[in-house]
């Protein structure tokens, strides 16, 4: 962490003994970096996505679950699998269901006579980002969904059966016993899901690698390009260091947040 601020003080392409020291320089050319600020507004946007779909979907699929006998350990099974699977590989195989000539999704609209909803949805800069965020909200679901079956678990059954005793609802017991038991779990959760889409890299690298016109760029894959492909190991050190500093802030932010939200209810 220190070299990369250590770095960023330099013009340097990582080969050799040719490092110029040129200061904040590159902080200047950073802050009217077009590219890396629409990276921030993509990492965000990702981050409210994953916020938006993943943690209500996750808990519902929890609590399912949690009240389900019969076969749970299945289901369970079956939906942590894509946590599982390698994101390169996941990567590779939407990549083919998004294909816009040969994939299954125009291919099931075009046999549905709806071509009108037929695109190229990771070509198109407008479905880019919305695409590739589908795939990994798909991704992540089950690890939101064990960390609410695990705060479920401590919740004390004698609660729910002296409730249902005195005549509340399932739907009564999930709004006011459940979900304010969960307020911590919750709060874990959101803050995961919007550092980790601060720093999400994987699946945005294999399918689109930031396009198209920088329409999926992220920070991460800004930085990685920047340095592996343009040789710019100063500046890319500056992406970084921004990096971390953003992804510090908005990590704090969402704790102060969400623990006033917490105290107040």
């Amino acid at each position: 962490l220190i070299s990369s601020f250590q770095l960023s003080l330099l013009d340097w392409n990582g080969l050799g003994s040719g490092e110029k020291y040129v200061g904040l320089d590159n902080w200047a050319r950073l802050a009217h970096d077009k590219l890396f600020w629409n990276a921030v507004r993509n990492n965000l946007a990702l981050a409210f996505f994953s916020v938006l779909f993943q943690l209500p979907v996750a808990l519902v699929l929890a609590v399912v679950l949690d009240e389900a006998s019969k076969g749970s350990r299945v289901l369970k099974i079956l939906y942590f699998l894509p946590l599982l699977m390698s994101s390169v590989a996941l990567g590779v195989v939407f990549k083919n269901i998004y294909d816009p000539n040969f994939g299954p999704i125009n291919g099931l609209l075009g046999a549905l006579h709806l071509d009108g909803l037929a695109h190229d949805w990771l070509g198109d800069p407008r479905l880019a980002l919305g695409s590739v965020s589908a795939v990994i909200c798909w991704q992540n679901i089950p690890f939101y969904m064990v960390l609410f079956l695990a705060g479920l678990s401590s919740f004390p059954r004698e609660l729910g059966e002296a409730a249902r005793l005195d005549g509340a609802s399932e739907s009564t017991l999930f709004w006011r016993i459940k979900l304010p038991f969960l307020q911590g779990t919750i709060r874990t959760a959101i803050t995961l899901a919007i550092v980790g889409s601060m720093r999400y890299f994987d699946l945005i690298f294999i399918m689109t690698d930031g396009g198209p016109e920088g329409a999926s760029e992220l920070m991460a894959t800004y930085m990685f390009r920047t340095v592996f492909s343009s040789f710019q190991l100063g500046y890319g050190s500056t992406v970084a260091s921004a990096m971390f500093l953003i992804v510090t802030l908005v990590a704090a932010v969402t704790l102060r947040f969400s623990r006033r939200y917490e105290t107040e209810v």
